[in-house]
């Protein structure tokens, strides 16, 4: 008999996502509607605003290609690696309407030289590790309109 794995976000309260699907959370600030991700907690970003209060707010899934770098070293702990390690790409992708730029690792299969900047990339769930109950997911980063591999 076979048992699923629960599904859980590596980091929580970054972002929402299962399935292949996933949307990042951000805060929004109550004071000036300045957007920051990772969600904000103790004071606005913004230099001109001394707010406080802060909801939670989705932010875009799509975005263009901003920067983008190979990862063919093994980082420190407390990274979690596989074994034997596989190198990845790392993307800077522009969102779409907040136009601020995050950060994350795109989906295996993706070869560097099929990369190009200003290119469209869409936000997906993928796993990050797994242990002997849980798969825990984190966002990746993958062309628009490619067909996820999970």
């Amino acid at each position: 008999m076979t048992t699923s794995k629960s599904e859980q976000p590596a980091i929580e309260g970054w972002f929402e996502g299962s399935g292949g699907k996933a949307y990042l959370l951000g805060s929004r600030c109550k004071s000036c509607g300045a957007v920051s991700f990772p969600p904000e907690t103790f004071y606005c970003k913004n230099p001109a605003c001394s707010g406080s209060d802060f909801e939670h707010t989705p932010l875009s899934t799509r975005g263009k290609l901003w920067s983008f770098t190979n990862s063919c070293y093994k980082p420190p702990a407390p990274y979690v690696a596989g074994d034997p390690f596989v190198p990845y790409i790392v993307a800077a992708v522009e969102l779409e309407k907040e136009k601020m730029v995050v950060l994350g690792q795109v989906v295996p299969g993706v070869a560097i030289e099929e990369l190009r900047v200003g290119m469209e990339m869409s936000l997906v769930s993928a796993e990050l590790f797994s242990d002997e109950d849980s798969s825990y997911t984190i966002w990746k980063w993958q062309p628009a309109g490619a067909v996820q591999e999970n």
